[in-house]
């Protein structure tokens, strides 16, 4: 079956999971991905944990989704036997991506200006931080760094006042990975029309600040800062959109936003005599502790079982293990088994978004360092005495 992006060549130079993760979603979709890598010891603050540190480390590779459906060669950019290999992958690929600080490219000569002179098609993508300009361009930081900068972090969090940390979820992937395998794409469709590649320069704080849209608007509309932690309607607010514990010490979610959720959501509880007061200001926390209060009469599945088809916008709060092992999450499959030569059969996440007419697949288990090393480089005619040679020096692994 043909895939949505097969044909696409693309050479991965990412070295932490928000680029990973966006090269993966393009191998997940037929892109001929490679991983070029560092060998071990070339560059001491990038000693590869992909090389695994658990007890287990052929399983923990197995295990990791962001290395699957790709190829993975390790060169040392550093050494001109090393650059000048990556300009040949580069002479037939279609898009460069990296992860690495502004001026770090040029320093290496694999910037955009040095590739597409050598390949006028290229597409080239850095993701970093906050971007190439700017004050903070060259600032150190973490998912939790990006979104305090565009913004989220300072609007998520309880009625206390302390921000609460959304895991890593919101920068490095949202508005990281996800948000560069859309770039490339909107770039591979330029390219159609004008024959020629471009650059990208993404800031996964750019991203945060883009995914606040809806909030940023509203702000501007009535002219003042949103509400404070744990008062925004969707941030805790309101009692018809919040969590609340059960008998069991587990957690449901409601989501009754609508006026026939919210009614049908208090006629489940016993609490028809709210269905009036959905949007009274002075009500929520009566409210709130109203629907605490009959949440911990019962545990928290038998609520799903009595209002989870009742359009009471009730769900669950799962736990990760539990979610791999909810009956729809695998219907959807979204918990994927897949086969390792060396660690067997494993499970991973699941391939989404679901196209229904060329579907994206595991197609390769999870590469190791520098796997397909040899064969690369036999395909640009290195004779075997050469890349032992190169090898012996440090040039490739």
């Amino acid at each position: 079956m043909t895939k949505a992006l097969e044909g696409l060549r693309v050479l991965d130079l990412a070295r932490l999971a928000p680029g990973m993760y966006g090269s993966m979603l393009l191998a997940d979709f037929g892109a001929d991905v490679l991983m070029v890598e560092i060998p071990p010891g070339a560059v001491a603050r990038f000693a590869s944990r992909h090389r695994g540190e658990g007890e287990d480390p052929e399983r923990e590779i197995a295990t990791d989704p962001y290395r699957r459906n790709k190829r993975s060669i390790a060169i040392n950019l550093r050494e001109p036997d090393g650059l000048e290999l990556f300009y040949r992958l580069v002479d037939d690929a279609d898009v460069v991506l990296d992860g690495f600080r502004p001026g770090v490219t040029e320093r290496l000569g694999i910037d955009y200006a040095t590739l597409s002179a050598r390949n006028p098609r290229i597409i080239t993508g850095t993701l970093s931080g906050y971007g190439r300009t700017g004050p903070y361009a060259q600032m150190a930081g973490h998912d939790i760094n990006y979104i305090s900068i565009g913004g989220a972090l300072g609007m998520i969090g309880g009625a206390d006042g302390r921000p609460a940390i959304p895991l890593n979820l919101v920068a490095d992937f949202a508005g990281g990975g996800l948000l560069m395998a859309f770039a490339v794409l909107l770039a591979v469709q330029a390219r159609e029309r004008t024959g020629r590649g471009q650059d990208i320069d993404l800031a996964m704080s750019d991203g945060v600040t883009s995914l606040l849209g809806m909030q940023i608007s509203r702000m501007f509309n009535v002219m003042k800062p949103p509400p404070p932690r744990g008062e925004h309607p969707l941030g805790g607010g309101r009692c018809f959109y919040n969590v609340y514990q059960c008998a069991d010490g587990k957690w449901v979610s409601v989501g009754a936003i609508e006026p026939y959720f919210f009614e049908a959501l208090c006629h489940g509880l016993g609490l028809d005599e709210l269905i009036p007061h959905q949007n009274d200001d002075d009500r929520q926390q009566e409210m709130m502790d109203a629907f605490a209060a009959a949440f911990r009469t019962r545990p928290r599945d038998e609520w799903f079982a009595v209002l989870g088809d009742a359009d009471a916008c009730l769900t669950p709060v799962l736990g990760l293990d539990e979610m791999a092992q909810d009956a729809h999450v695998r219907e959807r499959g979204l918990i994927r088994t897949v086969e390792d030569p060396r660690a067997g059969t494993v499970e991973q996440v699941g391939v989404a978004p679901m196209l229904l007419g060329t579907p994206g697949e595991v197609r390769l288990p999870s590469a190791r360092l520098g796997e397909h090393t040899d064969d690369v480089l036999g395909s640009l005619g290195l004779p075997g005495a050469r890349i032992a040679e190169l090898r012996e020096r440090g040039v490739v692994a």
